[in-house]
């Protein structure tokens, strides 16, 4: 599994000033006059069909690599998708994952057949950021980090606070920042370069406005999109959103506070309810078998910290499932029993063969343990985009800040407020950002709607109220007790479908208003936890108990999720 890592100097300059002035679509000709003219060949996608997908046409699209200079010739490539609209043409939505890093071609296909009104009438348009690659295609930017620069020890814990241990855990994120700024196009993966790009695939289909959706980071991405080309930026939907009016690293540094609240509050909870005998039928008898299933796994030679992070960022039902399972093989003499017994069999089954390579009816102990145990091999190659854009953006923080960050977060949210601090790429990153990112202004703010889940433990819900709240005009659609990142169009949830559509389909967008959650994993009702969403005196609408296409929804939810993590 992937460790979960998101950190110096930064120096303003006359010629960041210039290359951060808002430009409005009419005067946007310049920098964009040698590439607007380019053709468009629409055609078969890189990737494989997704079953109950609308069918997609894909182009490549050839873009300066840096847009502060995009006359000097060096140029790159970046892989476009399209779902056309099929009845009354509104606009194109180009539509974002997130990430930082990830591949947005398919997106389109499976929003599409989610959400058919829609489709009918825009045009949904997806997009391998640049140093993505292209889905089923050519390779992602990769930094190749030398083996011999990791710590080669299996036993890695965060609570080990020795000098030592902070060394043994510090050397990873060096060694990826070090690997990556040595990428010749390290410079040019940015938020600022794929804004541009944005603006270009505009004027390549001929669109007088851009409308949009972005999950996770691809908030950030939509909102900087809309800053710099306000006049034409449609309207603007943020889901699960980060402050995209303050610091894009904070939404990393919140997942300490954020997933312990979701762990203790939620998670425990939930387990309890599903395996009683188990587990325990408490939230402190969960923990506390928790804490004997993490000693039993570091006997199998699974580190500790590989272990703890099983339980961050579980936005997902997929991910749910595929935590308790591990919890549970810690504890239980027959795991795929337990399991196959509970409410939760059918995905148990899906999760078993996809992360463990066996059926359900086989899965062990020794079969969890053998994937999750470390493998230094595993952080040979580290994903550029992800990093790149993290740290380019915007100026970090020194890795001596994040080590005090982690000194503070460790013994008040200890499930991963030990690791972060201590793993953060940025803290090592020494390049300081080529250009400044603005905030939204205000004749924006009118056409953004953000959408967010209360419970979220990938964009804490206090990140997307900061950036309402920095943002007059903006509104949103707060998801009472939901811990699932990514809400519109995954979570089959008919409030929230519903108060986007009319936005979209509309032009009516909604007031700052309160949807009911969906039930949890195995469950049929949804069980209120303390948080805080205020929705005594907000709208509430019941959440409908079956969705069309659940297989594509539940891709779909594991994809906005895992590439988030």
């Amino acid at each position: 599994m992937r460790r979960p890592t998101a950190g110096t100097a930064f120096v303003l300059t006359t010629m960041l000033v210039l290359a951060t002035t808002e430009v409005p679509a009419s005067a946007a000709a310049g920098p964009f006059d040698a590439f607007a003219d380019q053709d468009v060949s629409w055609g078969a996608c890189a990737f494989e069909s997704i079953p109950e997908a609308a069918p997609s046409e894909c182009a490549l699209i050839t873009v300066p690599r840096d847009w502060a200079t995009p006359g000097n010739g060096k140029t790159m490539q970046v892989s476009i998708s399209r779902v056309a609209s099929t009845g009354a043409h509104l606009g194109s939505m180009l539509i974002n994952p997130g990430g930082p890093g990830g591949q947005g071609t398919s997106l389109p296909g499976i929003l599409a057949a989610l959400q058919p009104q829609v489709h009918e009438r825009y045009s949904m348009i997806g997009m391998d950021p640049r140093g993505t690659g292209q889905e089923g295609g050519f390779d992602p930017e990769t930094c190749e980090v030398p083996l011999d620069r990791l710590s080669q020890r299996t036993d890695l814990d965060a609570r080990d606070r020795s000098k030592d241990s902070i060394a043994e855990h510090q050397k990873q994120p060096r060694a990826i920042a070090e690997a990556c700024q040595s990428e010749a196009l390290a410079p040019y993966i940015t938020t600022w370069q794929t804004a541009y790009d944005m603006e270009l695939i505009r004027i390549l289909l001929d669109e007088p406005k851009l409308d949009y959706l972005g999950y996770s980071y691809g908030t950030w991405l939509g909102a900087k999109y809309a800053s710099l080309f306000p006049d034409s930026a449609g309207k603007v939907v943020l889901d699960s959103s980060v402050n995209f009016q303050g610091r894009l690293q904070a939404a990393f540094e919140a997942w300490p506070p954020i997933n312990q609240r979701l762990f203790d509050d939620t998670f425990l909870a939930w387990a309890s309810r599903q395996f009683p005998a188990e587990l325990g039928a408490t939230p402190a008898e969960v923990a506390a078998n928790w804490e004997k299933a993490r000693a039993v796994y570091a006997g199998l030679g699974v580190s500790p910290d590989l272990y703890d992070q099983v339980f961050v960022a579980l936005g997902s039902p997929f991910s749910w499932v595929l935590a308790a399972s591990i919890l549970v093989a810690g504890v239980s003499e027959d795991p795929a029993g337990t399991l196959a017994a509970s409410g939760l069999a059918p995905t148990a089954d899906t999760v078993s063969r996809e992360r463990f390579g066996v059926p359900l009816a086989s899965l062990t102990l020794s079969a969890v343990a053998r994937v999750l145990a470390d493998d230094p091999e595993d952080y040979a190659l580290a994903p550029t985009t992800r990093f790149a854009v993290a740290c380019n953006d915007q100026p970090t923080r020194t890795a001596e800040w994040y080590k005090r960050l982690s000194d503070r977060q460790g013994p008040e949210f200890p499930l991963f407020g030990w690791q972060y601090g201590i793993g953060e790429v940025c803290g090592f990153w020494s390049d300081a950002p080529r250009q400044q990112l603005p905030q939204l202004p205000a004749s924006v703010a009118g056409r953004v709607l953000v959408v967010q889940g209360e419970f979220d433990p990938q964009t804490g819900y206090e990140q997307a109220g900061s950036a309402v709240r920095a943002a007059p005009g903006v509104t949103m659609v707060s998801v009472d007790d939901s811990p699932f990142h990514g809400q519109y169009a995954l979570e089959g949830n008919p409030c929230v479908d519903g108060m986007v559509n009319v936005f979209l389909l509309h032009n009516s967008r909604p007031g700052s208003v309160t949807c009911p959650g969906i039930p949890l994993p195995g469950e049929t009702s949804v069980f209120p936890v303390p948080g805080p969403v205020r929705s005594s005196a907000a709208p509430r609408v019941a959440a409908a108990s079956i969705v069309p296409l659940p297989e594509l929804r539940a891709a779909a939810q594991s994809m906005i999720s895992e590439v988030n993590r």
